[in-house]
Order: C-alpha cells, then sequence, then structure tokens
C-alpha cells in the first residue's frame, strides 16, 4: 500500500464523503483514516499522529501503527462482508511509554469490501480510567462489607436479596443459598418484629438512617444473639431497598452483666471484704465486715484495720506470705473470731477477704472425734485434691500411717474398674466429685497397696459441703469388701461361663452387650462376629466328642488371643462362638480383624498325633450410636449373615444388613422366575429415542429390556439385571432381547419406509459367550435388518476388563457390518490408546456428566464433556449424551458439538406400539 496524507478532513460529496460522516456522527471528535483496496493507499486526518504518541511528520510509524491496531478490522470485514459498522477498542504504547486506548468504528466503502475500508479513530484513554477507577472503588466497597466483623444484609421487599459472611456466621449457616429468598422476619425474635417494621416505615427517602436499636437475632442452630440494628433506605438493582448493619453485642452485654454481678456480690457476699490504703487506713467496709466484727460504716471508715479487727493485720505482709493467713480477730464486744485473710493488692492500696471460719473449725473438732472411732475408712480431700486428713481405719485398709497420708495425693494408689482398667486421674471418684461436685455412692473399685497388695473397696464421695461451688472439700468413705467380693465373683463366674472353654456363655455374652448399647454416652461402632466352624460335625462323628471337646477348647483359647482386653469372646452353643468388639475402625478394621482371627483358627491343631484343621464363617453385624436393636437382634442378625457366607461358600464371612433375609429370598424366587420370564412372556422391550441435536430428527431407538411380573408387577432392570449377570441367565435374556428387537423394528422399518436405526446393550458376560457372533449374524439374517442399522453398546467398565479379548470380538461383530458403541463414557479406567485401538463408532457420554449442566459447577461439567467430543471427534466418533432432561442441556450440548442425544426430554421409553403406531388401513 501507499501511504498519504491529508492536511485536514477528507473533503468531498461523493458516497464516501456520506460514509466518513456517518462514522464521525458515530465517533464524535476523532481523527478519520482510509485503507484502499489490494494494495492501495493508506490516508489518514491530521491528529490521528499525535492520537498514537507520533509527530505528524512519522509517516511510516503512523502508518504501520494504523495497520496494527485495525488489523483485526479488515480481517473480519473480509472473511464476512455482510457486515456494515465494526467496533473495536486496542491499546498501544506510546514511545514515551504511555498506555493509550484508541477506539475504532470502520465500514465498507460503497462498492464492498474490495473498494477498501474507511474508519474513525478516537481517543478513549480518559474513558477507561474513570472505568478502572470505578472497578477500583467498586473492589473496594464489597471488599469492606465481605470482610466486614459487623453482619451486612439487604433485603427487598422483606426478603434477603443479599447477605455478606459476617451474616452467614450470625445465622449459623454454611452458605447464602439458605438465606436469599428468605423472609428477614424470620431471623427476628417475634417481639422485635413490630418495632423491626415501624422503623423501616419510617424510612422514606434514599439515604435514610434508623437509630441504633438492639434486637434479638435468631440462628439456624436454635440459639440466638443480641445485635444492635441500623437500617438504611437503599436502592437493590434500581429498586427501593433496605440494608441492615447487625453488630453482635453479648459480649458488651455479658461484660456489663458481670460488673452488675461483681458489684452486688461485694455487698451481699458473705465474707468480710475490707479495702485499705498502703499504710492500712480503711477506705471500704462490706456489709458482712459489719456483722462480722460488729462495727458500722460508718465508725470502720478512716480507722486503721488493726484497729478495726482487735489484731495486728498488715496486708503486705500477708500478700508477702503467699496472700492468705490464719488468724484470731475479735469482735467489737471481744468475741475471738477465727478468721482466714486473703489479701491483694489493688491501685494504691490492698483488698482484704476476712472469712470467718469460727463455725466450720468448731465442727472439724466434733467430725475428727465420730471418724476416729469408725471402722469404715474416710479421708478428707481438699479443692486442691490433696488428702487433707485421714482416720485409723483409712490407715489401716490402705496400707499407711495416717501422717503419710496427709498431704499427698489420692491419686498414688493405682485404681481399677471390676472390668481391670485402670483409671486414669480424673476418672476417680473423689476427682469426678471435685470436678461436678455430684456424689458418687458404691462404687466397686480395686486398690493397689503401697505394697503391691490389692483390696476390693466399697467406695462413696460426696462434697463436705453439698451447697459450695465445685472444686470443694471432699469426703471419701470406703469398706473393705474383699472377701465378699472374692466368693460373689466365684458364683457370678460359674453362672455366667462355658464350663468346657471357660468363656462368656450366651447369657453372660447378652447381658455384657446389653448393657454396653445402652450406654448413652457410647462412642464408635460396635461389632459383633457369629463365628461357625465348617465341618465340625465331621470331627465329632469320626474322632468322638471328646477330641471335638478338646478342639473346641483350643478354638476358645485362640480366639481370646486374638482380640483386645476389652473385648469379649463366648461360646453360644455346639460349635458357635461369638466375638463382640467397640470402637472398631469401620469395614476396614473388621477385616483385618476377621483375617487375624481366622489366620489363628486355621493353623493346625495338633491332637492325639493328629494334625486337625478347622476353618470357620463368619456373620458379621454392626451397631451405630443410637441403633435401637437389642443384643438377643444383633445376635440374630449376625446368626443371618452367617448362613448367608455358609450358602456362599464357607470359610468366608458376610455382613449383615437389615433387607439381607428379604434380599437373599427375594433373589432366589426372582431368580426362578426370571428363567420361566422368557417362555410366559413377561419380558418386553421398550425404546427409546435418540435424536440428531442438529436436526431434531429421531435417528434410532435404544432397544430396553422390561419385566412384568405376574405378582410383583413391574421389576426394575437395576434389580433383574445384576441378578441375571451373576448367573447363566444373561446369556439367555441377551439372545431374546437381541432377536426380539431387531424383529420389531425390522418390521416397522419395512412397514414405514424408515431409516431408524436400533441400539441393543451387550453385557460383560455377553462378551464373554462364543456364541454371540453368530447370534448377531442369524438375527440380522432371519430379520432382513440391514447390518449398518444396528448398533450393539458395550459399557466401558466391561471393554476396559480385557481389552484384547474384547478387541477380537469387536472386531468379529464389525466384521458382520454391524455398528459399535462404548456406553457410560466417563465412569471406567479406559485410556485413549486402548480406545484407538478398539473398532467403535460411538461413544456415549454418561449421564451423570449432563446432569451437571445447568447446576453449581455446571462449568466442569461442560469442560469435561467439551474434552470428550473433542477427543471423540478427533478419533472419527459419534457422541451421544444420554440423560437429556432440559432445554439448557441440549442448547449446551449444541454448543459443544455433541451430535446426539437421548433422554426424558426427547421421550421416555415406551413399547414399539406406542413409538411406531399401526398405520391405519
Amino acid at each position: 500500500m501507499e501511504a498519504r496524507t491529508h492536511g485536514g478532513v477528507t473533503t468531498g460529496t461523493g458516497p464516501d464523503h456520506e460514509t466518513v460522516a456517518d462514522l464521525a456522527l458515530a465517533a464524535g471528535s476523532s481523527a478519520m483514516w482510509s485503507v484502499g483496496p489490494g494494495d492501495g493507499a493508506v490516508t489518514w486526518s491530521a491528529g490521528l499522529g499525535p492520537m498514537f504518541g507520533l509527530p505528524e511528520d512519522a509517516e511510516a510509524d503512523i502508518r504501520r501503527t494504523l495497520l496494527e491496531l485495525i488489523s483485526p478490522i479488515d480481517v473480519t470485514l473480509r472473511n464476512v462482508p455482510s457486515w456494515d459498522n465494526f467496533e473495536l477498542e486496542q491499546s498501544l504504547e506510546t514511545p514515551e511509554g504511555d498506555v493509550r486506548w484508541i477506539r475504532f468504528l470502520a465500514r465498507p466503502r460503497p462498492g464492498g469490501i474490495q473498494a477498501g475500508l474507511l474508519g474513525i479513530a478516537t481517543d478513549v484513554t480518559e474513558r477507561h480510567g474513570s472505568e478502572q477507577a470505578l472497578a477500583d472503588l467498586a473492589d473496594r466497597y464489597r471488599l469492606l462489607v465481605e470482610l466486614s466483623p459487623d453482619a451486612i444484609c439487604v433485603h427487598e421487599n422483606g426478603n434477603l436479596v443479599y447477605v455478606n459472611p459476617a451474616a452467614l456466621r450470625f445465622a449459623a449457616v454454611d452458605s447464602a443459598e439458605e438465606l436469599l429468598g428468605r423472609p428477614i422476619i424470620d431471623f427476628v425474635d417475634p417481639a422485635s418484629v413490630p418495632a423491626m417494621l415501624d422503623r423501616i416505615e419510617g424510612l422514606t427517602t434514599p439515604g435514610a438512617t434508623s437509630e441504633p436499636t438492639e434486637v434479638q437475632l435468631k440462628r439456624f442452630d436454635g440459639d440466638s444473639m443480641l445485635v444492635e440494628s441500623v437500617s438504611v433506605r437503599t436502592t437493590w438493582q434500581g429498586r427501593p431497598a433496605f440494608q441492615v448493619i447487625m453488630r453482635d453485642i453479648t459480649a458488651q452485654k455479658a461484660a456489663e452483666a458481670t460488673l452488675h454481678y461483681q458489684a452486688a456480690l461485694v455487698s451481699h457476699v458473705s465474707d468480710a471484704i475490707i479495702a485499705t490504703t498502703a499504710d492500712g487506713t480503711v477506705t471500704s467496709w462490706n456489709p458482712a465486715a459489719e456483722a462480722v466484727y460488729g462495727r458500722s460504716r460508718t465508725e470502720a471508715i478512716g480507722r486503721d484495720v488493726g484497729e478495726l479487727v482487735g489484731a495486728p493485720l498488715d496486708p503486705e505482709q500477708v500478700v508477702a506470705a503467699g496472700g492468705v493467713a490464719d488468724a484470731n480477730h475479735r469482735r467489737a464486744d471481744g468475741t475471738t473470731l477465727a478468721i482466714r485473710v486473703s489479701s491483694a493488692e489493688m491501685h494504691d492500696g490492698y483488698v482484704l477477704v476476712c472469712a470467718d471460719e469460727t463455725p466450720r473449725r468448731q465442727a472439724e473438732r466434733r467430725y475428727s472425734t465420730v471418724v476416729a472411732a469408725l471402722d469404715e475408712g474416710v479421708v478428707v480431700i481438699g479443692p486442691d485434691g490433696m488428702i487433707e486428713s485421714a482416720n485409723p481405719a483409712a490407715a489401716r485398709i490402705l496400707g499407711m500411717p495416717d501422717t503419710a497420708l496427709r498431704e499427698s495425693s489420692p491419686t498414688r494408689f493405682p485404681l481399677y474398674g471390676e472390668s481391670g482398667a485402670r483409671l486414669a486421674a480424673p476418672e476417680y471418684p473423689f476427682a469426678e466429685v471435685l470436678a461436678t461436685g455430684r456424689p458418687q455412692n458404691g462404687r466397686v473399685l480395686r486398690l493397689q497397696r503401697p505394697d503391691g497388695t490389692y483390696v476390693w473397696l466399697s467406695m462413696s464421695c460426696r462434697p463436705l459441703d453439698p451447697d459450695a461451688t465445685p472444686p470443694s472439700t471432699v469426703v471419701t468413705s470406703f469398706t473393705d469388701i474383699t472377701e465378699r467380693r472374692a466368693i460373689g465373683e466365684r458364683l457370678e463366674h460359674d453362672a455366667t461361663h462355658d464350663p468346657l472353654t471357660g468363656l462368656a456363655n450366651r447369657t453372660l455374652v447378652l447381658q455384657r452387650l446389653d448393657g454396653a448399647l445402652a450406654e448413652a454416652d457410647r462412642e464408635g461402632l460396635a461389632c459383633v462376629l457369629f463365628i461357625d466352624l465348617d465341618k465340625f460335625k465331621l470331627i465329632n462323628d469320626s474322632l468322638g466328642h471328646s477330641t471335638g471337646d478338646q478342639v473346641l477348647r483350643v478354638v476358645g483359647q485362640r480366639l481370646r488371643h486374638c482380640v483386645r482386653a476389652t473385648d469379649l469372646v463366648g461360646r453360644l452353643g455346639g460349635d458357635e462362638f461369638a466375638v463382640v468388639t467397640f470402637d472398631v475402625s469401620g469395614d476396614t478394621g473388621i477385616r483385618s480383624l476377621i483375617a487375624h482371627l481366622r489366620a489363628s483358627l486355621t493353623k493346625p491343631i495338633g491332637l492325639d498325633g493328629r494334625q486337625l484343621r478347622v476353618d470357620a464363617s463368619v456373620g458379621i453385624v454392626t451397631a451405630e450410636p443410637g441403633d435401637t436393636r437389642s443384643a438377643e437382634d444383633l445376635i440374630r442378625d449376625a446368626d443371618v449373615a452367617m448362613y448367608e457366607a455358609k450358602t456362599r461358600g464357607r470359610s468366608r464371612y458376610e455382613f449383615f444388613d437389615v433387607e439381607l433375609r428379604e434380599r437373599v429370598q427375594r433373589q432366589l424366587r426372582l431368580e426362578q422366575d426370571l428363567r420361566e420370564a422368557v417362555v410366559d412372556g413377561q419380558l418386553w422391550m421398550a425404546y427409546q429415542p435418540v435424536v440428531d441435536l442438529r436436526t431434531c430428527r429421531t435417528v434410532a431407538v435404544e432397544g430396553l429390556m422390561r419385566w412384568h411380573h405376574p405378582t410383583h408387577g413391574a421389576i426394575s432392570p437395576v434389580e433383574f439385571i445384576p441378578l441375571a449377570e451373576e448367573s447363566d441367565l444373561i446369556n439367555l435374556i441377551g439372545d431374546y432381547m437381541l432377536r426380539t428387537t431387531t424383529e420389531e423394528i425390522a418390521s416397522r422399518r419395512a412397514a414405514r419406509d424408515l431409516d431408524t436405526r436400533l441400539t441393543v446393550n451387550l453385557s460383560a458376560r455377553q462378551l464373554d459367550d462364543a456364541a454371540l457372533v453368530p447370534t448377531v449374524e442369524e438375527a440380522l439374517r432371519r430379520t432382513g435388518l440391514p447390518p449398518r442399522t444396528l448398533c450393539l453398546e458395550i459399557t466401558e467398565s466391561a471393554l476396559m476388563r480385557d481389552p484384547e479379548a474384547a478387541g477380537e470380538v469387536l472386531s468379529a461383530l464389525r466384521a458382520l457390518g454391524v455398528r459399535l458403541a462404548i456406553d457410560d463414557f466417563g465412569t471406567g479406567y479406559s485410556s485413549l490408546a486402548q480406545l484407538w485401538r478398539l473398532p467403535l463408532d460411538t461413544l456415549k457420554i454418561d449421564r451423570s456428566f449432563v446432569a451437571g449442566i445447568g447446576r453449581p459447577g455446571k462449568s466442569e461439567a461442560e469442560a469435561i464433556i467439551r474434552g470428550i467430543v473433542t477427543m471423540a471427534h478427533s478419533m472419527g466418533l459419534t457422541v451421544i449424551a444420554e440423560g437429556v432432561e432440559t432445554d439448557e442441556q441440549i442448547e449446551v450440548l449444541r454448543e459443544l458439538n455433541c451430535d446426539q442425544a437421548q433422554g426424558y426430554r426427547f421421550g421416555k421409553p415406551m413399547s414399539a406400539e406406542e413409538l411406531f403406531p399401526t398405520l391405519p388401513g
């Protein structure tokens, strides 16, 4: 092109002039430019060079810059010549380093793009800067709102339309969706609603603000919180709305209440509270001080504290000695008082708390006399957890002198529960009473003395003062029940244990299990293993019951050695055992335990020169916390699961679920009924349309098997297809489906002169059937259905189970001329290399990806579908989307270049007669 400049605005009255005038009207104050056809001239008006940051005489630089900036316009208008105007904004950096934004408005010259281009260039840098400033301001405001510790929300017509993160925390919800659209009064205490509505009604002008008001806010977790609320009249998307700012004042109110409480405490506490200056002059004298010392506040203020309490009292010395001291004071009438003085520094003086302990010390003397005469051990434990006193009986039972017991911790004596587990220090009865203040009565515990011997105790603990706030002094009493316990244990053991193996019997297993299940604070998973020895009757019958009993003893010992000390092993009878364990780590922990048990059981048992081997079938039942089943129920359910394991081949284990019994019985019935369903005509074929997304025309139908049971009605394919695949029925009903669908579709194609294709599913078991290819060939020959119209679908997981074998079968089918599709793509583990080697024609996208369209996070689903479509098209495959149910999904799939689709949006599965009604006449 040749570059020329005009000294001013282009002149003329021809068509070019009219075009430039139109553009000038659109662009405002601008510089004009033109580009001739082919290698024609490039021209521009004065002002274009300075706009680019170039001098007017730098024609080569102006021409180069202009052509670079308008190149997208030139390319677009040449490819789409029907466009009239084209607008483009470009940024450039001037030689001085400034960034400018230029707006170009262009259109072809009269005669089309072949005649060249005319355009206007306008400097819009200032507008861009304003837009960026506005964007920065909006972003700063957004951050202020989003990061505000105060809850901020907007409601329009009473309904929430915006909430910030703090509002989510205030309402105790996880996402804004739980709040948006709901009435704001749902979150306000009903008593506060009328006043709130009155405040809002008074805000009639934009920017009007209500006075701060305390409002009780309701939360989603059932709690409430006190907030200070301010409402502001604003707009939301151009409509009147209200913005509410809420500040949590719960802590502020609590602090105010604490101050009031502390003031009331000083006035009403029973201890004398005295404030003094640094030299001991009294500045405050509460009512309790008046009552304790018999001196009025008026009499006390300004006098020396030692003079008032009738004894020397230096607050500084008390603080230096640890802050607490015992002393004898005197009332105004001369009565002696036993006082415990606590002193603390405050400001420029001290605060003294003088507790009158005279009555308590008198009671202690009486208590010590009585307790010393008891045969029952009595120990007094202070709030700090240390022993303050012990009577002679306690010293005898514990095996230590009372002088050694005082000022020691009771935790020096190891304690064990009835289960044998050692108690942690916080679990000691006295520690629990210290922590909670609740008495504990009749706790049976085993204590280890310093000399290593053990003694069983019946122990009770209670606060010395039931009304005191924990932790307070605790009295612990205990009786030696070692001998009585030994007799009881022998009787109980004989009643609750199996005499042959020494294991817990059925009664004890049920008792222990029921007790554990009834614990209100039970956590973790409870598990019952029902273990039945396989072929144990053969040992009894061939070697005698004596040998069988020995085997049972060995099995019992091995089971007991395989579990934890806290687990329970029992013999339920015969060759049936139970293991009860708690806090197992889910299925993984259970399977590991069973593997350990079976590894131990299967080791050879040497008896009388013989090496016997046993194995077992195991039924497993678990119970989460809150499970309402009894121990008897769990044993029964585990027994059912054990029989299921034996049914499946012995020497294995099965988990119980609540439908196991019904499921097994139903499966047995349905398997037998399915064998008769083909002969009795209970199976029928449904067809679902497959639609071309570009033409909206039905191009194929997918054949789907349905079963109408004479007793149970419609049986879902989800239930009977897996049942057929687990047995040898899948090949039988698969052949029936292939014959029936090809006959029905072939006849309707012929009657209506249709070109509709048929799609039929193949299972993994059918791919392994050597008769598959001959069966397909026979069906095509007998019905006359053209091979190209039959498409056989194989799931991705079936193909990937043995890709090489599957590839041989697919190649044989392809040789017949049929089409092949991979179904449920994206749910298996196929690789591109594997797909590339398979002779496929069609790829069906699994419905789970289609379902993601139109939902939160849909961009991820669309990205996956786009990737699948691109990959499939690169391999020459047709792509079909399954499960299409909405118009939005159709539009997105079209945009993603998906070829075909099927789903309820195009039609539900229906019979051939419904899909292709009989033609009249």
